[in-house]
């Protein structure tokens, strides 16, 4: 059926009050919605400063209404829905595979923005349990592409007769776009992690130095800003309009945000993983703890420092690992608990956990979704991508100042405050991250000479079987 005003304002309707919680954040300065005629719809908004609402607005997916109509939207099924994209969903194996099939009569094929796009008649992605046995699978020819997330893998497993041939394709291409943040996530709803001290002295206790040269074959860069790879990324002492814009909090922020740089903890240049580790016991004395019978315990309350790490990669266990028996040596005990990914994603979503591993992505140009991430307003909302349970009236004031930005310019400086602001309340070990997409592929596969700023985009490549 043809998509009409209506199912706009189905679509706006049905996603801020049924779908996640991150639509509600997304679209909350949308006032009213008005129909105007079958092939026109108004949106009034709340506030005239947040330039970035329309063009937010018009990414809107739209739902056809008649499909919805006597379904349950909230409910998570197998009935293949309706949409107006460039393929459709051909079958599916729940759980291990689904094809999609390209629209021949395809509404949009023939605009610029899509020519070039959308090459394969048949796209399929298999499901594998066992990385290793996809990676197997892969050399064998059962699938044509993989990009590659282990560093031990690209380093050691991406060998044999199908490389050596040139059939199969190896590549790290470089890429432009901000890497975000990945780390150890502390939930500072837990009494264990309120305080900033305990977090900034359990970071000394993560040594990436040695894990990048023993684990990743030197292969990544150290992370020390929400919005790595990007000129949104806060450097240096705060100066000029940033400094104007955080002087407006001094009297709430750590004085740490204006005299010392943000660096996470690591070792190298004469610094020993001992050295770390003592000053992590003095934060901890400062926080209250001290080291009684070998086990680091709170001086007021008697109660051990002792959390749990949940994980369901076993892969990541070689990196936390270390980092559990580094904290063992302050007497500190941390537990590492692997579940099944369904069970993971419920217990993150509803906040049940001490500390996960997780990355926090971000893109050139922060808005809206930055009250997912860090308002107050979502500390305690389920399904909300503010893991951290961040709940800081400074923070909340600084995205707002994000969202209604005037220009480019400004909007670089008051990102810069908040990475800053953020960084110095210690809600993450930072990680570490790559600037290149390392992927393998078939030869029958091609790609544009030039990559986008973005990397890899596989609507762009195409097949010369």
């Amino acid at each position: 059926e043809p998509i009409t005003a209506e199912d706009v304002k189905f679509s706006y309707r049905i996603l801020t009050t049924e779908g996640h919680p991150f639509y509600r954040n997304y679209y909350a300065d949308v006032d009213k919605v008005t129909i105007e005629n079958s092939h026109r719809i108004r949106f009034d908004f709340a506030q005239t400063n947040n330039r970035e609402l329309p063009l937010i607005i018009g990414q809107m997916p739209v739902l056809p209404e008649h499909f919805w109509q006597d379904r349950e939207f909230e409910s998570s099924g197998l009935t293949i829905p309706v949409g107006s994209g460039p393929y459709r969903i051909a079958s599916f194996d729940a759980g291990r595979s689904i094809t999609y099939q390209r629209v021949d009569d395809y509404w949009a094929k023939d605009l610029g923005v899509r020519k070039g796009r959308f090459n394969f008649d048949t796209i399929s992605y298999e499901y594998y349990n066992d990385d290793t046995v996809a990676l197997e699978a892969f050399k064998a020819g059962n699938f044509d592409f993989r990009q590659e997330t282990s560093a031990k893998n690209w380093a050691t497993a991406y060998t044999g007769r199908q490389f050596e041939s040139g059939d199969i394709e190896k590549e790290a291409i470089e890429h432009h776009r901000p890497t975000g943040m990945q780390g150890f996530i502390f939930n500072t709803r837990k009494p264990v992690f309120r305080d900033p001290l305990v977090r900034e002295a359990l970071a000394y206790g993560f040594d990436f130095q040695w894990a990048n040269q023993n684990l990743f074959f030197g292969q990544y860069t150290r992370t020390s800003s929400y919005f790595e790879n990007s000129d949104l990324a806060s450097s240096g002492l705060p100066e000029g309009r940033e400094l104007e814009i955080l002087e407006a909090y001094r009297d709430q922020l750590s004085p740490d945000v204006f005299t010392e740089a943000y660096v996470p903890p690591d070792t190298g240049k004469g610094v020993s993983l001992r050295d770390n580790l003592r000053t992590a016991l003095k934060l901890l004395t400062e926080a209250g703890y001290q080291i009684k019978n070998g086990k680091m315990v709170h001086q007021e309350t008697g109660k051990p420092l002792a959390f749990e790490i949940l994980l369901f990669q076993k892969s990541f266990e070689r990196v936390v690992l270390p980092f559990k028996q580094n904290l063992g040596k302050l007497g500190i005990d941390v537990s590492v608990r692997l579940v099944d990914s369904n069970q993971y994603v419920q217990r993150v979503r509803s906040f049940d956990f001490d500390m996960i591993t997780q990355v926090l992505p971000q893109s050139d140009s922060p808005g809206n979704e930055q009250r997912d991430y860090w308002h107050s307003s979502n500390a305690d909302v389920p399904g909300s991508r503010n893991f951290m349970g961040v709940s800081d009236p400074v923070i909340d004031e600084l995205v707002n100042m994000v969202i209604q930005a005037p220009d480019r310019e400004e909007l670089v400086r008051r990102v810069h405050a908040l990475d800053r602001v953020l960084l110095n309340g210690h809600y993450v070990i930072p990680h570490w991250h790559l600037r290149k997409d390392r992927v393998a592929y078939w030869n029958h596969l091609k790609r544009p000479a030039n990559t986008p700023k973005n990397g890899i985009d596989l609507n762009n490549w195409w097949s010369e079987r």
